[in-house]
Order: structure tokens, then sequence, then C-alpha cells
């Protein structure tokens, strides 16, 4: 995110009538920049900031939102070390 004074001049149009100095103004124009932001998501950064960005997310929620997200994490950790597992049994077999 950059300064206030960069988001407000980016989102002039959307803030119209609203107080920069408001709270949420400045958390509604750092949403703003989050959503309309491009990042390259082939990259280790790209992808670093959307998985960020996602556990961001998965902090704020709570309730059925956050045991969907334990779960989505859960599954993909399955699924690593699952493809680890197999790889090991596999490099193990060669070997001996």
């Amino acid at each position: 995110m950059g300064d206030s004074k960069d988001e407000s001049e980016k989102f002039q149009e959307e803030l119209i009538g609203l107080d920069p100095q408001d709270p949420e103004t400045k958390a509604f124009a750092a949403h703003l920049d989050k959503m309309k932001r491009q990042r390259p998501g082939y990259t280790v950064e790209g992808y670093l900031e959307g998985v960020q960005d996602f556990a961001d997310s998965a902090n704020r929620t709570s309730g059925h939102q956050r045991l969907v997200a334990v779960i989505v994490v859960g599954l993909i950790l399955l699924g690593v070390l699952l493809t680890i597992w197999f790889a090991l049994g596999d490099i193990l077999a060669i070997i001996f």
C-alpha cells in the first residue's frame, strides 16, 4: 500500500464526499487499492502476496468461513505431504 495521499489521489472519484481522515474511508481506500492492484501471479513474490492476502482474510473471519479456510489449508498441506511421501517412497525403491 502507498501513502494515504497516493490512495486518495488514485481513487478521487470513488471517495468524493468522504472525509479523508476517517478510518473507514482509509480502510475503503486500502480495499480499493487491493482490488485494483495488478500483481504478476507467475512470480514467487506475486504468489506469496496472494497467499498473504488469503491468510489475512482467513484471520479476519470467524465461524463457518474460518472453518472452510482451515479445511482448504489442511487439504493443501495433506496434498503436499502425500506428494512428498510418495516421492520419497519412489526414491527409496530406486536406490534400494
